[in-house]
C-alpha cells in the first residue's frame, strides 16, 4: 500500500504527539508508506474541532464507532484514556483495521489478553506505544547488550520520576482515578521502565514491591474544552474534593529470567524531576547509563579500557553509526521527544509494508501488564510474586 488512512481517537497530549509524528514521517522518511491523517475523534465537539484544525486532520468525528466502521480507514490510533482501550481495540480488530494503542494496553491483564486475542483473530497489525525504545541512544544500548559488549548482565536499575502533582491543590484529573487510568505512577510511568527492562535485559521472573498514595483527596476539576496536556492544570483548593484511587509512587525489586537483578521506581512526587526517565545496566564487561532528559546521550563504560583512561564516556548518538541518523540532521545536531514518536510510526508503517508485526506490539503490552499486576499482587500479599502465577 502506498498510503495508510488513519483514524485517531483522542486529541490531547498523546493525540498531539501522534499527529506530529504522522505529519513528520513523509518529510523525513519519504520512502516509507505514507500515513494520511483522515479522521480525528473525541467527545467534545468544540475541543475536537480546535484540534482538527491545529493538528491538520481532514475530518472530525465524535462517535468512535462510526470511525472504526468506515471503509476508508485502514488504521485506528487509540490514545484515549485507558478505560476506553479495550472496547475500541476489539471493535477495530473485528472491523479489520490495524491498531496502534497507547500504553498501558488496558486496565488489567485479562483485558489486555482479550485485545491481543482479538487482534490475532482479526489478522491485523498491532502496536503498543512504548516510544522511549525509539530514542537512538536507547537503540545503541540495545545494540551493545545484544552484541555482548557488556558481557553477562548483572543489574538493571530504572526510575521514572516526575513532580507534576506535588501541589495538593492539583485537581483530580482522570490519571488519578483507578476506574479510568487503571493505576497511577505504576502503570503510567512504571510501564515504560518495565518495557525498557524487557527490551534491553529480557523477561521478568519474579517481583516484590511497595506503593503509596501521599495525597488521598484532591479538588474536583471544572470541565474545560481547552487543549491541555493533562500535566499542567491548576486547581482550586476550596473546590469540592474527590478521592485519589491510584498510587502516587510504586517501587519494586525484580529477578529476571536470565538471572539479572532489577530495581524499578515510578513516582510523581519527586520535586525537581520533570521527566527523569533513566536506567543503568551493569554487565561483566561494562556498564551503560541513560537519562531521557539528555535523550541524545548514552554513557558507556568498558572494563577493558586502559587503566589510565577508564571511566564513563559520553556518546552523542547522532552519528552515521546510530539509528535513524540518516533521516535527520548532521552529526551533533540533536533530536528530541517528538522524534521517538516519528520513529515509532516509521516502525509501524514499515511493518505493514513488510507484512509483519511491528515491535513492540500487543504481546509486549500483555507482558508489561503481567509485570504490573504481579507487582500489585506482591504489594497486596506482601511477598515475592512470580510472573508465571498470573498466566
Amino acid at each position: 500500500m502506498s498510503k495508510i488512512r488513519v483514524g485517531m481517537i483522542g486529541y490531547k497530549f498523546m493525540g498531539k504527539a501522534h499527529s506530529n509524528a504522522y505529519r513528520a514521517l513523509p518529510m523525513f522518511f519519504p520512502k516509507v508508506t505514507r500515513p494520511e491523517m483522515a479522521v480525528i475523534c473525541g467527545r467534545d465537539a468544540v475541543g475536537l474541532e480546535q484540534a482538527r484544525a491545529q493538528f491538520g486532520w481532514e475530518e472530525a468525528e465524535t462517535d468512535w464507532r462510526k470511525l472504526v466502521s468506515r471503509d476508508d480507514i485502514d488504521l485506528v490510533d487509540i490514545n484515549a484514556p485507558s478505560d476506553a482501550h479495550k472496547e475500541i481495540a476489539i471493535a477495530a480488530a473485528e472491523a479489520g483495521k490495524h491498531i496502534f494503542c497507547e500504553k498501558p494496553l488496558a486496565l488489567n491483564l485479562a483485558d489486555s489478553i482479550e485485545m491481543l486475542n482479538a487482534a490475532e483473530k482479526g489478522g491485523v497489525k498491532h502496536m503498543v506505544g512504548f516510544n522511549y525504545r525509539f530514542a537512538p541512544a536507547v537503540q545503541l544500548a540495545k545494540k551493545l547488550v545484544t552484541e555482548g559488549r557488556l558481557g553477562e548482565i548483572y543489574h538493571f536499575r530504572g526510575f521514572f520520576l516526575q513532580d507534576w502533582i506535588v501541589d495538593p491543590s492539583f485537581p483530580l484529573v482522570w490519571r488519578l482515578q483507578k476506574e479510568v487510568a487503571g493505576s497511577g505512577a505504576h502503570g503510567d510511568l512504571g510501564a515504560h521502565v518495565i518495557d525498557m527492562a524487557r527490551f534491553l535485559v529480557g523477561d521478568f521472573k519474579e517481583v516484590i514491591g511497595m506503593s503509596e498514595t501521599f495525597i488521598k483527596e484532591r479538588p474536583l476539576q471544572a470541565a474545560s474544552s481547552e487543549l491541555t496536556t493533562g500535566l499542567s492544570k491548576k486547581g482550586d483548593i476550596d473546590a469540592p474534593r474527590g478521592q485519589v484511587t491510584v498510587d502516587d509512587a510504586t517501587l519494586f525489586l525484580a529477578r529476571f529470567a536470565n538471572g539479572a537483578l532489577g530495581s524499578i521506581e515510578a513516582t510523581r512526587f519527586a520535586p525537581g524531576h520533570r521527566c527523569t526517565n533513566s536506567f543503568e545496566i551493569n554487565g561483566s564487561k561494562g556498564s551503560i547509563k541513560f537519562d531521557f532528559e539528555r535523550v541524545n546521550e548514552l554513557e558507556v563504560y568498558f572494563t577493558d579500557d586502559a587503566d589510565d583512561v577508564q571511566g564513563f564516556r559520553r556518546v552523542i548518538a547522532t552519528d552515521a553509526a546510530h539509528a535513524y541518523s540518516d533521516a535527520w540532521w548532521p552529526a551533533g545536531h540533536t533530536i528530541g521527544y517528538e522524534h521517538t514518536f516519528t520513529h515509532e510510526i516509521h516502525e509501524f508503517m514499515t511493518a505493514i509494508a513488510e507484512d509483519r508485526q511491528p515491535v513492540p506490539n500487543f504481546v509486549d503490552g500483555v507482558e508489561c501488564q503481567a509485570v504490573l499486576e504481579a507487582v500489585d499482587k506482591s504489594i497486596e500479599e506482601r511477598r515475592w510474586v512470580s510472573i508465571s502465577e498470573l498466566r
